[in-house]
């Protein structure tokens, strides 16, 4: 799903030459970091990077350079990360194999491998320079491209953004995303073996506002 402020509240070939900036007083290391900054194939249909997964410690991780990336929208003005700096990444203990005991697991998996908000507070910070976003925190969502109960990656900043507000969002009011009831309805599809794991993590990453209709899910 996404990470609120405080609520606090990368798929393409040129990824390994994009610029990193690290965070003033925060650690820049750690296995998320690490692979970033790694050569990666450009995602081809149906495929996805895979990231370090969860840590038992999580560690701020590098974003990409300010103003390096470009929100783009759709046909009604939903926002979309861009997929240099943003393609998702995959959580590796997510398979179809391990279905019920990690994302459909009753409940308590996404709560137990989500970040802290210390660590997700910098990055927030960070990444909206990134993107260049000068709006309010408040009202943007540090959302994981490929939600934790799909099988996204929790901390690799392939797979993390700040996501701009949507249309008809009141300024103050905190994020409003959409997005979640597209990501509720594909965990459910997914976990009643409607739809395969795959296929769902590609369709949300690609543009999640078509994702349920590519998969013929209402």
């Amino acid at each position: 799903m996404h990470i609120r402020h405080a609520r606090i509240t990368a798929a393409a070939a040129a990824l390994l030459s994009l610029p990193l900036t690290g965070v003033a007083g925060a650690a820049t290391h750690g296995p998320a970091a690490s692979m970033a900054s790694q050569a990666r194939p450009a995602a081809k249909a149906g495929s996805l990077p895979t990231g370090p997964g969860p840590q038992r410690h999580y560690t701020v991780q590098r974003q990409p350079a300010p103003g390096s990336c470009h929100v783009h929208y759709t046909r009604d003005k939903q926002p979309l990360p861009d997929p240099k700096c943003t393609p998702g990444a995959l959580n590796p203990d997510v398979t179809p194999a391990t279905l019920t005991s990690t994302i459909c697991r009753p409940s308590g998996y996404t709560k137990g491998i989500r970040p802290p908000v210390y660590i997700t507070g910098p990055e927030k910070a960070a990444n909206a320079k990134s993107y260049g976003y000068n709006g309010s925190l408040h009202d943007a969502e540090y959302d994981h491209l490929v939600s934790l109960e799909l099988g996204g990656d929790p901390n690799d900043p392939r797979n993390l953004w700040v996501e701009p507000p949507s249309p008809g969002h009141r300024p103050g009011s905190g994020a409003n995303n959409p997005k979640d009831v597209v990501e509720n309805k594909l965990h459910a599809a997914i976990c009643s073996g409607q739809v395969q794991l795959r296929p769902a993590q590609v369709a949300i990453a690609t543009d999640w506002t078509t994702a349920l209709t590519r998969l013929g899910i209402r």
